[in-house]
């Protein structure tokens, strides 16, 4: 019998995306699957189940779970969808475990093996599957066209028969696949740029997007490729040059996030205070507390003279291209799971051990285990 695989409709108010599109069921066909879709669980991304061709579409969720192999989904699912599921199956999604532990939990009491695709190792041959990286990137697009309608002057220098407007300038801090992107729209809307990142290596990429490069004069390299601690010097000569940049720039954006963890703040009110009369902050660390000091995760506020917008589920507003792009992530990593028909789990590839969370009862991942099991215990002893 082919491996049956379930689509499941998000759950989430917020959430649009679908885990599967059409344009990739064949490709998943032709791994030896059939394929089962929960009804309407793609209409919020406009694909309707009409477009789904040679997939079962099912109503029942119950009757869909109990039938499934392997169960997709984008967001975390509720513990009940795992209670549904059957013993043993696998369930791929962002799984987020130390902010789910009633999931986790479930997951672990119903052996069910759980991939969670946030935790996929940034490794070269992994980059297809990469669902970070994806979202990041619609996500850097998305956030100067809404800073751009959300600001009192238009991108572009445009000149008109009474005289010239200045093109806008906009400053993008954190130079991941997030900041890189926002700097290459900005720079396509015809604004002046300015990229910033402690790391110092990411300035060749900043030129190479038509930006300048904010540079500090401090280099926070650290061991492993992360930024190491700065000196309280070192930090005041930081905020010194920033200062200036963000009290001239019309538009800024900000992107440093860590899953799971507070965003690192970039921006402080003082910081803020200084800004032009107008002046837009697009705060794409709000998942995580954002990185402006006075954001207001999931809300557009004014502060002083600047309007600070900090989105949630930026990737969602793009819910067609998103759920593109996380089909074919799950699709390059099924192509390790499923071969010749069965599913192979082989705890020797880098990616699938890297990338299971939960296997037959066991949190696998130390972070999620540390997390889960060990801090509640602590607590219970003390």
């Amino acid at each position: 019998m082919p491996i049956t695989i379930a689509i499941l409709k998000e759950t989430e108010a917020d959430e649009k995306r679908v885990a599967m599109v059409p344009a990739v069921i064949s490709r998943l066909e032709r791994q030896g699957a059939a394929l089962t879709l929960e009804a309407d669980a793609g209409k919020a991304a406009h694909f309707p189940d009409s477009a789904y061709k040679n997939v079962t579409i099912e109503s029942d969720r119950t009757a869909l779970l109990a039938k499934a192999d392997i169960v997709l989904s984008v967001q975390p699912p509720p513990p009940d969808i795992v209670s549904a599921m059957k013993p043993s199956a696998i369930l791929i999604s962002q799984l987020y475990g130390t902010s789910h532990p009633r999931l986790v939990n479930a997951l672990k009491e119903r052996k069910i093996t759980a991939f969670a695709m946030e935790l996929i190792p940034r490794i070269s041959r992994a980059q297809s599957m990469d669902v970070l990286s994806s979202q990041a990137a619609l996500a850097g697009y998305y956030a100067p066209l809404l800073g751009a309608v959300h600001m009192p002057r238009i991108i572009p220098m445009m000149t008109t028969a009474v005289g010239s407007l200045r093109a806008a300038k906009v400053l993008v801090m954190g130079l991941g696949v997030a900041g890189l992107s926002a700097l290459a729209t900005a720079h396509r809307l015809g604004a002046i740029t300015e990229g910033y990142d402690v790391r110092p290596e990411t300035a060749e990429q900043a030129h190479s997007l038509g930006a300048k490069f904010v540079d500090t004069g401090v280099d926070a390299r650290g061991e492993g490729g992360y930024a190491r601690e700065l000196t309280a010097e070192e930090q005041a000569q930081v905020e010194k040059v920033l200062t200036q940049h963000i009290a001239e720039a019309d538009m800024i954006v900000t992107t440093a996030s860590v899953p799971g963890r507070p965003s690192p703040r970039l921006i402080s009110s003082a910081q803020v205070a200084s800004m032009k009369p107008g002046a837009v902050i697009v705060d794409l660390g709000a998942e995580g507390g954002g990185n402006c000091a006075d954001s207001k995760p999931g809300e557009t506020i004014t502060s002083g003279p600047a309007t600070i917008i900090a989105p949630l589920n930026v990737p969602s507003a793009l819910a067609q291209h998103a759920s593109e792009l996380y089909a074919k992530n799950i699709l390059n990593l099924l192509g390790l799971v499923v071969k010749d028909g069965a599913i192979q789990l082989d705890f020797e590839d880098d990616v699938i051990a890297g990338t299971i969370a939960i296997h037959d009862g066991t949190i696998r991942n130390d972070a999620l285990r540390k997390a889960i099991e060990i801090a509640p215990a602590k607590q219970e002893t003390t």
